[in-house]
């Protein structure tokens, strides 16, 4: 019987060590997040979307999306491809249950990162609400990134001295849309 147990035991263990090394990465510890997560209302969703002429060929990188609601509501209308890119591993989790909901999952991804040192290069349009403090940061990484003609979006906050291209008000909440300027 303990030849028996041995032996059960020396075969499942390059089975657990495969398991093991193949198994995903554990999640990489982040900072704590900026900003309070304080949803977007739909109305406001719509006419962000709606400034920024977003459509299918575009790539929309919202950067803190809390729920998901901009890349999802995007999709849904537009068929717009859309990648969110949150601190917070719950908003990330409540984003793709969000997206799987919706049935727009082959559109939509939504990162565990920081959205400082993501790759945000191959967006068509960004989309934001942030604090004004924390636009002012990414605004140098948005300004050098981007290609010419990449749209930005905030909801609510603006970007200091560099002035919007449009400004608009969508029940009550402020909007501002940059276009990124030829280099």
């Amino acid at each position: 019987m303990k030849t028996i147990l041995v032996a059960l035991l020396m075969a499942a263990a390059p089975t657990a060590a495969l398991a093991q090394a193949t198994a995903a990465p554990p999640a990489r510890t982040l900072r704590a997040p900026d900003v309070m997560y304080v949803p977007t209302p739909e109305i406001t969703v719509d006419g962000m979307l709606a400034m920024a002429g977003v459509g299918k060929n575009d790539v929309l990188y919202d950067l803190g999306p809390g729920d998901g609601r901009i890349p999802v509501t995007a999709a849904k209308k537009f068929g717009t491809r859309g990648v969110g890119i949150d601190i917070n591993p719950e908003r990330i989790a409540e984003a793709n249950a969000n997206a799987r909901a919706a049935g727009v999952t082959k559109l939509v991804e939504f990162r565990n990162e920081d959205l400082f040192e993501v790759d945000i290069s191959k967006a068509t349009v960004v989309t934001l609400y942030l604090l004004p403090q924390l636009n002012l940061k990414l605004r140098p990484k948005l300004l050098s990134t981007l290609k010419p003609g990449t749209r930005i979006v905030s909801h609510a906050f603006d970007m200091g001295d560099w002035k919007p291209d449009k400004e608009a008000v969508f029940d009550g909440r402020t909007v501002y849309l940059w276009t990124v300027p030829k280099r």
